[in-house]
């Protein structure tokens, strides 16, 4: 089964990708997608995670042809 990752803003940046997919055999949760195509980097508490371009929990679990994608915060004044 095969998902497509996607980094956004800062973390498309610190990541040095944009774009990436997983492929993989059993059930994976956001979390595992995210340890799984960033080499187990660090994941900041306050990215927002969403699949399918729905906003998502790190436990939600991925299904094949899912769309998974990380945003770093919004911030600004």
């Amino acid at each position: 089964m095969t998902i497509n990752v996607k980094f956004f803003a800062s973390l498309r940046e610190s990541l040095g990708q944009a774009e990436v997919q997983v492929d993989f055999e059993s059930n994976l949760s956001v979390e595992n997608v995210w340890n799984t195509s960033t080499d187990h980097k660090p994941l900041a508490a306050n990215t927002l995670c969403a699949v399918n371009q729905e906003y998502v929990n790190l436990a939600y679990v991925v299904q094949d042809g899912d769309e998974v994608a990380f945003f770093p915060p919004v911030t600004g004044g």
